[in-house]
C-alpha cells in the first residue's frame, strides 16, 4: 500500500501556525495558508505523507475538540482545510488527520447540555456519569476524564449516539476534504469492535484508507493490526531502544527489539507488519537534545529509515530542532519561524534517506535479520526477494570493518560500488549497500 511505501512527515498545526493557546471562540484567523506555503520544503525533503495533529476546533492544544465539523477558528475554516488538502494533493503527498475518538473536551456541545440539563439531559449517556458524585469543576456530578485529566471527557463509546455521531465525522472529513487516513488517538483505550466500525466506515469510500493507532506498548495490541482493523500502531519501543541505545553505546538493545519485533522467527511480535516508527514528535522529548553525543544524529535516522517501518520525521527535527518535554509540550510545538536554516549534515541526509526509502521496496516489505552485531556497530540485511540491502552503522569515534557477505554492492547514498566481503565505517557513519548480483 502506498503508506508502506511512504515516509511521512508530522505536523502539529496549532504550534506551527504559531496558534493562541487557548480559543477565545472569537474570528478566524487564517492560518494553514502557512503550512501551504511550506509544501514545496516538504516535498523537496523527499516526504510523500503528513500527519497532521488535531486541527478541528478545541478548548487549547486540540485534543479537547469542542466541534468535530469544524475547523479551529484559529487555524482556519472548513475552506482552507480542503484546499491544503488538495494543494497536498497536487503535489503527491498524502494527508493523514489525527482522530481524537476517546474524549473531547468540556465545552463539546452534547457536555455542555448535560451540565445544563443535569440528568434531564438525553445526552447524559453520551459519557460515563455518575450523579452522586462531582469534580473540582462543581458541576454537580462526577464524570470520567482522559487517566485523570478531567478537561477531557471519556465519551461512552458503546452509545449507539456516539458511534452515530463519530462515524459521520469520520465520513464528513472523506467527503468535504478528501483526507487518506487517520492516526487514533491514544488507540490502546478504544475498544477492537471500534476498529472495525472505523474501517467499515472508510472502506466504500477509499479502499486504501490508512488507519494508525497510538499505542504505547504493543504486546497485547498487535492483534489490532489486521485487514479489519487497523493497518499500523506506532513503535515506541524502537523509539525507546533507539535514543537509549545509542546513549548507552549498547547497540545489543536495538538490535534486540528489531529482532524482538521484526525478525525472522515464527515467533516475532510483527513479523510481515510495518509499524510506525519515528524518532520523536509532539509527545517526546526532541531527537537532538535526547541525545548525549549529537554526532550520533545521523546514525538514530540512517537506523529509522533502513529498519521495518514507516519512518516519520517530526516537523523541525529534520534540522536538528531542540525540545525538551521538563519544559512543557508547547516546547515540542514550535512556529514556523524555528525552522528557518538547517542541519548541514543531519537535513541533506534525510533528503536522500527518503529517496531510498521510497525507491527501495526492499526496505518497505523486506525481511530482518542480524548480520553484524557489536555495541558500537551494526549492521542488517532486509531482503525481499532477490533485493537484499545491507544498512551499516558505525556509533563509534574510530572507523571500523565489517564483513557484510560476498558480492559486490552498490553505496546507495554515494553511488560507489564496492566489494561487502570487507567495507570500512568511518565515525559516525551510515552505509546502505543494495547487494549487485
Amino acid at each position: 500500500m502506498w503508506f508502506d511505501e511512504s515516509v511521512f512527515y508530522q505536523i502539529y498545526p496549532l504550534g506551527f501556525c504559531n496558534a493562541e493557546r487557548e480559543n477565545d471562540f472569537g474570528e478566524v484567523r487564517h492560518r494553514l495558508s502557512w503550512i501551504e506555503e511550506d509544501i514545496p520544503r516538504i516535498k523537496g525533503l523527499g516526504f510523500r505523507a503528513v500527519l497532521l495533529n488535531p486541527l478541528f476546533e478545541s478548548e487549547s492544544h486540540g485534543y479537547d475538540t469542542v466541534d468535530f465539523f469544524h475547523v479551529d477558528r484559529r487555524l482556519g475554516d472548513n475552506r482552507d482545510l480542503k484546499r491544503l488538502v488538495q494543494k497536498f494533493h497536487e503535489a503527491g503527498i498524502r494527508v493523514v488527520l489525527d482522530g481524537v475518538f476517546n474524549h473531547v473536551g468540556r465545552r463539546f456541545f452534547a457536555f455542555e447540555d448535560v451540565k445544563s440539563r443535569q440528568s434531564g439531559s438525553d445526552k447524559k449517556d453520551w459519557f460515563h456519569i455518575d450523579f452522586g458524585g462531582n469534580t473540582h469543576y462543581n458541576d454537580g456530578f462526577w464524570y470520567e476524564g482522559w487517566e485523570g485529566h478531567m478537561e477531557l471527557v471519556r465519551l461512552n463509546l458503546h452509545n449507539g449516539e456516539v458511534q452515530d455521531y463519530l462515524r459521520r465525522a469520520v465520513e464528513y472529513w472523506l467527503d468535504e476534504f478528501d483526507i487518506d487516513g487517520l492516526r487514533l488517538d491514544v488507540a490502546y483505550l478504544l475498544p477492537e469492535w471500534f476498529f472495525e466500525l472505523l474501517r467499515r466506515t472508510v472502506r466504500n469510500k477509499k479502499s486504501d484508507f490508512f488507519l494508525m493507532g497510538e499505542v504505547i506498548h504493543l504486546q497485547n495490541f498487535v492483534k489490532n493490526i489486521a485487514p479489519e482493523r487497523l493497518d499500523s500502531a506506532t513503535d515506541y519501543e524502537c523509539y525507546k531502544g533507539l535514543t537509549s541505545a545509542l546513549n548507552s553505546d549498547n547497540l545489543f538493545e536495538i538490535a534486540h527489539s528489531l529482532e524482538r519485533l521484526f525478525g525472522e522467527q515464527p515467533w516475532c511480535l510483527c513479523r510481515g507488519k510495518n509499524l510506525f516508527s519515528f524518532a520523536d514528535n509532539h509527545d517526546v522529548t526532541r531527537a537532538y537534545t535526547a541525545l548525549q553525543n549529537k554526532r550520533k544524529l545521523t546514525v538514530l535516522y540512517g537506523i529509522l529509515f533502513t529498519m521495518p517501518g514507516i519512518p516519520c520525521v517530526y516537523y523541525g527535527s529534520e534540522y536538528g530542532l531542540e525540545g525538551d518535554k521538563s519544559q512543557g509540550d508547547w516546547s515540542l510545538r514550535p512556529d514556523r519561524s524555528h525552522l528557518a536554516g538547517g542541519n548541514e549534515q543531519l537535513t541533506p541526509l534525510i533528503e536522500k534517506l527518503s529517496a531510498i526509502r521510497t525507491e527501495e521496496h526492499a526496505l518497505a516489505y523486506g525481511s530482518y535479520k542480524t548480520v553484524v552485531l557489536n555495541n558500537r556497530f551494526m549492521c542488517f540485511c532486509r531482503k525481499r526477494e532477490n533485493e537484499e540491502i545491507f544498512c551499516a552503522f558505525n556509533i563509534s569515534d574510530s572507523a571500523v570493518s565489517m564483513h557484510l557477505g560476498e558480492g559486490q554492492g552498490k553505496e546507495l547514498l554515494t553511488g560507489e560500488c564496492c566489494t561487502l566481503n570487507e567495507v570500512i565505517l568511518s565515525p559516525y557513519e551510515v552505509r546502505i549497500y543494495k547487494k549487485i548480483n
